[in-house]
Protein backbone atom coordinates (compact mmCIF):
# COMPACT_ATOMS: atom_id res chain seq x y z
CA UNK A 1 0.00 0.00 0.00
CA UNK A 2 2.37 2.43 -1.19
CA UNK A 3 2.35 5.53 -3.96
CA UNK A 4 4.69 7.42 -4.93
CA UNK A 5 4.31 10.94 -3.81
CA UNK A 6 5.52 14.88 -4.24
CA UNK A 7 7.16 15.68 -1.00
CA UNK A 8 8.71 19.02 -0.09
CA UNK A 9 11.30 19.86 2.67
CA UNK A 10 10.37 23.39 2.65
CA UNK A 11 12.93 25.88 3.68
CA UNK A 12 12.09 28.05 7.08
CA UNK A 13 12.61 31.22 5.25
CA UNK A 14 10.19 30.06 2.48
CA UNK A 15 6.83 31.72 2.16
CA UNK A 16 5.43 28.52 1.20
CA UNK A 17 6.16 27.12 4.81
CA UNK A 18 4.36 29.54 6.30
CA UNK A 19 1.58 29.57 3.87
CA UNK A 20 0.91 25.57 4.76
CA UNK A 21 1.67 25.85 8.32
CA UNK A 22 -1.06 28.37 8.16
CA UNK A 23 -3.78 25.93 6.67
CA UNK A 24 -2.69 22.76 8.67
CA UNK A 25 -2.52 24.83 11.47
CA UNK A 26 -6.29 25.68 10.81
CA UNK A 27 -7.04 21.68 10.26
CA UNK A 28 -5.54 21.39 13.24
CA UNK A 29 -7.75 24.02 14.81
CA UNK A 30 -11.14 23.04 12.82
CA UNK A 31 -11.30 19.14 13.85
CA UNK A 32 -10.47 19.11 17.13
CA UNK A 33 -13.78 21.35 17.81
CA UNK A 34 -15.72 18.55 15.23
CA UNK A 35 -13.73 15.69 17.40
CA UNK A 36 -15.26 17.47 20.51
CA UNK A 37 -18.72 17.80 19.56
CA UNK A 38 -18.72 14.04 20.53
CA UNK A 39 -18.26 12.54 24.26
CA UNK A 40 -14.64 12.03 25.50
CA UNK A 41 -13.65 13.24 21.41
CA UNK A 42 -10.70 14.75 22.07
CA UNK A 43 -8.67 12.28 24.54
CA UNK A 44 -9.84 9.29 22.37
CA UNK A 45 -9.54 10.51 19.08
CA UNK A 46 -5.92 12.78 19.63
CA UNK A 47 -6.75 15.42 17.01
CA UNK A 48 -4.78 17.77 17.53
CA UNK A 49 -1.47 16.07 16.14
CA UNK A 50 -3.38 15.32 12.89
CA UNK A 51 -2.65 17.75 10.55
CA UNK A 52 0.83 18.11 12.00
CA UNK A 53 1.45 14.58 10.57
CA UNK A 54 0.42 15.88 7.11
CA UNK A 55 2.53 18.80 7.34
CA UNK A 56 5.83 17.14 8.11
CA UNK A 57 4.87 14.59 5.92
CA UNK A 58 4.41 16.04 2.96
CA UNK A 59 6.25 19.65 3.22
CA UNK A 60 9.42 19.09 5.67
CA UNK A 61 10.02 19.63 9.29
CA UNK A 62 9.85 23.28 9.49
CA UNK A 63 6.47 23.15 8.24
CA UNK A 64 5.30 20.31 10.46
CA UNK A 65 6.95 21.81 13.44
CA UNK A 66 5.30 25.47 12.51
CA UNK A 67 2.19 23.28 12.66
CA UNK A 68 3.21 21.24 15.90
CA UNK A 69 4.14 24.63 17.69
CA UNK A 70 1.19 27.13 16.93
CA UNK A 71 -2.19 24.51 16.56
CA UNK A 72 -2.46 23.82 20.71
CA UNK A 73 -1.63 27.20 21.13
CA UNK A 74 -4.24 28.48 18.92
CA UNK A 75 -6.51 25.71 20.56
CA UNK A 76 -5.54 26.70 23.85
CA UNK A 77 -5.67 30.01 23.83
CA UNK A 78 -9.44 30.29 21.37
CA UNK A 79 -10.97 27.18 23.42
CA UNK A 80 -9.07 26.30 27.06
CA UNK A 81 -8.04 22.65 25.50
CA UNK A 82 -5.99 22.12 25.72
CA UNK A 83 -5.76 23.11 29.18
CA UNK A 84 -2.76 25.74 30.04
CA UNK A 85 -1.17 23.07 32.23
CA UNK A 86 -1.09 20.06 29.58
CA UNK A 87 0.12 22.14 26.87
CA UNK A 88 3.93 21.41 27.63
CA UNK A 89 3.25 17.90 27.06
CA UNK A 90 1.46 18.16 24.12
CA UNK A 91 3.74 20.28 22.57
CA UNK A 92 6.94 18.09 22.92
CA UNK A 93 4.22 15.53 21.51
CA UNK A 94 3.71 17.22 19.12
CA UNK A 95 7.10 18.78 17.66
CA UNK A 96 8.22 14.67 18.27
CA UNK A 97 5.44 13.57 15.72
CA UNK A 98 6.53 16.62 13.36
CA UNK A 99 10.20 15.60 13.59
CA UNK A 100 9.81 11.67 13.03
CA UNK A 101 6.70 12.28 10.15
CA UNK A 102 9.34 14.28 8.23
CA UNK A 103 12.43 12.43 8.75
CA UNK A 104 10.90 8.98 7.67
CA UNK A 105 8.82 10.85 5.07
CA UNK A 106 12.25 11.56 3.60
CA UNK A 107 13.78 8.32 4.15
CA UNK A 108 11.11 6.20 2.70
CA UNK A 109 10.74 8.71 -0.22
CA UNK A 110 7.07 7.98 -0.93
CA UNK A 111 3.54 7.36 1.18
CA UNK A 112 4.13 4.50 2.91
CA UNK A 113 1.11 3.41 5.84
CA UNK A 114 4.51 1.62 7.44
CA UNK A 115 6.51 5.16 7.72
CA UNK A 116 3.00 6.57 8.84
CA UNK A 117 2.81 3.88 11.54
CA UNK A 118 6.04 4.24 12.45
CA UNK A 119 5.68 8.31 12.90
CA UNK A 120 2.41 7.46 14.84
CA UNK A 121 4.35 4.56 17.28
CA UNK A 122 7.33 6.55 17.75
CA UNK A 123 5.73 9.66 18.77
CA UNK A 124 4.06 8.16 21.20
CA UNK A 125 6.32 6.20 22.85
CA UNK A 126 8.91 8.63 23.15
CA UNK A 127 6.29 11.39 24.18
CA UNK A 128 5.06 8.90 26.77
CA UNK A 129 8.49 8.35 28.27
CA UNK A 130 8.85 11.95 28.37
CA UNK A 131 5.88 12.56 29.97
CA UNK A 132 6.17 9.80 33.23
CA UNK A 133 9.28 11.57 33.70
CA UNK A 134 7.90 15.16 34.04
CA UNK A 135 4.26 13.77 35.79
CA UNK A 136 5.55 11.35 37.65
CA UNK A 137 2.63 9.15 37.04
CA UNK A 138 2.69 5.94 34.63
CA UNK A 139 -1.16 5.79 34.94
CA UNK A 140 -1.28 9.39 33.61
CA UNK A 141 1.48 9.27 30.96
CA UNK A 142 0.21 6.30 29.28
CA UNK A 143 -3.56 7.54 28.54
CA UNK A 144 -3.31 8.45 25.05
CA UNK A 145 -1.92 4.48 24.85
CA UNK A 146 -5.18 3.27 27.07
CA UNK A 147 -8.10 5.57 25.39
CA UNK A 148 -6.52 7.13 22.65
CA UNK A 149 -5.93 4.06 20.05
CA UNK A 150 -8.55 5.22 17.61
CA UNK A 151 -6.79 8.49 17.73
CA UNK A 152 -3.55 6.84 16.32
CA UNK A 153 -5.76 4.73 14.08
CA UNK A 154 -7.37 7.91 12.45
CA UNK A 155 -4.03 9.32 12.05
CA UNK A 156 -2.57 5.89 10.42
CA UNK A 157 -5.42 5.49 8.00
CA UNK A 158 -6.78 8.81 8.10
CA UNK A 159 -2.96 10.28 7.66
CA UNK A 160 -2.70 7.44 4.73
CA UNK A 161 -5.52 8.63 2.48
CA UNK A 162 -5.02 12.25 2.82
CA UNK A 163 -1.89 11.95 1.60
CA UNK A 164 -2.71 9.90 -1.02
CA UNK A 165 -5.59 12.33 -2.13
CA UNK A 166 -3.02 15.15 -2.02
CA UNK A 167 0.34 13.79 -3.43
CA UNK A 168 -0.17 15.18 -6.80
CA UNK A 169 0.00 18.76 -4.91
Amino acid sequence: MEASVKLYSLAFNNVRTYLFATLFVAGNIILPQLCHLLPEGGLTLLPVYFFTLIAAYKYGIWAGLLTAVFSPLANSALFGMPAVALLPIILVKSALLAVSAALLAKRFGKISMFAILLAVLSYQFVGTLIEWAVVKNFFVAVQDFRIGIPGMLLQVFGGYLLLRAVSRI
